[in-house]
C-alpha cells in the first residue's frame, strides 16, 4: 500500500496495525553523530499513550520503544533507524460483532472500496494507533531541531464551544498541568467537565489544537509545490480525525482588508522581523523568522456507544453500537501527535535548506543588512 512514507530528506515510513503484533517506523536520512537512546523517545510516547487520564480511552498500552537499527554506541550512524513498539492490550473481540458493518465516520467502507478487503479490528492502518510511529520519529526530529534552537509546542485551544483565552509564550509545564492539555486553567476545567459530561451521555465532542514553532530561521520552505505551509497542511491533515487546517490569521483574513492584515517589516536587533504576525511565520510558503502558528480542527470521535444507523457489507440496513475503548475527545492525545508532525516537517526542510548551502545564504543576507545599516539606512527595511 503506497502512501506510508513522508518527507524528502528526513523520510519516515510507518508500519503496523492497531490490533497487529506491533507498530513502528523506519527513519531514513537522519544525520550521523546525533546522540540517541530509547530514553529520548519514550517521554513523547508516554504523552501519546492511551489510558493516561479520565478524559482518554481506557486501553492500556505501555508503548515501550525498541531501537532495532541505526544507532551504535549511543549515536546515530546515518543508516536507517527502525523503532518498534509492541501492542499489548489488544481486544479484537470488541469488533467481532460488527466486523461486517460499516461504522459511521470511519474508513471501513472506503478501505473496502479501495482494496477489496479490510482489517476490521480497530480500523487497522486507519486507526490512530498508527501514529505511534510518527510520535517516535518526531522525538528524533525534535533532537535535531533542538541543536538549532528550534522548539515546537501544541495545546488544546477549544473543546466544543469552550475557547481558551489568548496566551503568549505558552510553556510545556502549562500544557501538561491538566489532562485536557489546555494552558488556560479556567478553560481547561470547563473543558474537562464538558468531556466527562459528553462521555456520560455516550457521545463525543469536537475540538481544536494550536501548534507553535519557535526559533525557526527565515528561509525554510521550497517553491512552489513544497511550500512550508503546504507541507504542514499535508502533515497535519494526514492525521486521523483532522478536518481543518489554518495558519496565522487563517479564515479570519476573509473579513479583513489588506491594510489590516499586512505585517509591517522592522529590524529586531540584527535580523529582519515583523511588528505583528498575522502571516503565521510564513510568507510565500517560506519561513519568515517569526514563530510559526497554526491550528487544526478535530472532529468528534466517530466511535460512540450510542446506537447508530448503518448498513452491512451486503447492503442491508443495520443498527451499530461501538463497544470498544475510545476517547470522548481527541485533542488531549492529539497534542503530542501534532507536535511530532510539525517537528518532522521542520527537520525535513531544515536538512533540505542545509543541502543547498544555507550558511552561505545567511552570510550574504546578514552582510547586506549590516552594510546597509552602516550607511545610515535606519531601522526600517
Amino acid at each position: 500500500m503506497p502512501g506510508n512514507t513522508f518527507g524528502h530528506t528526513f523520510r519516515v515510513t510507518t508500519f503496523g496495525e492497531s490490533h497487529g503484533p506491533a507498530v513502528g517506523v523506519v527513519i531514513d536520512g537522519c544525520p550521523p553523530h546525533l546522540a540517541l537512546s530509547e530514553a529520548d523517545i519514550q517521554p513523547e510516547l508516554d504523552r501519546r499513550r492511551p489510558g493516561q487520564s479520565n478524559v482518554t480511552t481506557a486501553r492500556q498500552e505501555t508503548d515501550r520503544v525498541e531501537i532495532l537499527s541505526g544507532v551504535f554506541e549511543g549515536y546515530t550512524t546515518g543508516t536507517p533507524i527502525c523503532l518498534l513498539v509492541r501492542n499489548e492490550d489488544v481486544r479484537s473481540r470488541d469488533y467481532s460483532d460488527i466486523k461486517d458493518l460499516f461504522r459511521p465516520g470511519h474508513a471501513d467502507y472506503t478501505y473496502l472500496a479501495k482494496y477489496g478487503r479490510r482489517d476490521y479490528r480497530g480500523g487497522g492502518r486507519a486507526s490512530a494507533r498508527e501514529t505511534v510511529g510518527r510520535v517516535a520519529a518526531g522525538a528524533v526530529a525534535r533532537k535535531l531541531l533542538a541543536r538549532e534552537g528550534i522548539s515546537v509546542i501544541a495545546y488544546t485551544c477549544q473543546v466544543g464551544d469552550i475557547v481558551m483565552a489568548p496566551m503568549e509564550g505558552v510553556t510545556f509545564e502549562q500544557v501538561e498541568s491538566n489532562p485536557v492539555r489546555c494552558p488556560d486553567k479556567a478553560a481547561a476545567a470547563r473543558m474537562e467537565e464538558l468531556i466527562l459530561k459528553v462521555r456520560s451521555e455516550q457521545d463525543s465532542i469536537g475540538s481544536a489544537v494550536e501548534l507553535v514553532a519557535r526559533g525557526v530561521p527565515a528561509g525554510l520552505g521550497e517553491p512552489v509545490f513544497d511550500k512550508l505551509k503546504a507541507d504542514l497542511a499535508k502533515a497535519l491533515m494526514s492525521l486521523p480525525a483532522v478536518v481543518g487546517f489554518e495558519y496565522g490569521s487563517g479564515f479570519r483574513a476573509v473579513t479583513m482588508r489588506g491594510t489590516e492584515h499586512n505585517d509591517a517589516f522592522v529590524m529586531k536587533g540584527d535580523r529582519v522581523g515583523t511588528r505583528t504576525n498575522r502571516h503565521g511565520g510564513m510568507l510565500g510558503g517560506i519561513s519568515s523568522g517569526e514563530p510559526l502558528v497554526m491550528r487544526v480542527a478535530i472532529k468528534p470521535t466517530s466511535s460512540i456507544p450510542k446506537p447508530q444507523e448503518t448498513i452491512d457489507v451486503y447492503g442491508r440496513p443495520q443498527t451499530i453500537r461501538t463497544t470498544g475503548r475510545h476517547d470522548p475527545c481527541l485533542a488531549p492525545r492529539f497534542v503530542p501527535i501534532g507536535e511530532a508532525m510539525l517537528a518532522l516537517v521542520l527537520a525535513d526542510h531544515l536538512l533540505r535548506w542545509n543541502a543547498i548551502g544555507r550558511a552561505g545564504v545567511e552570510r550574504v543576507v546578514h552582510g547586506s543588512i549590516v552594510k546597509a545599516q552602516g550607511k545610515g539606512c535606519g531601522s526600517q527595511v
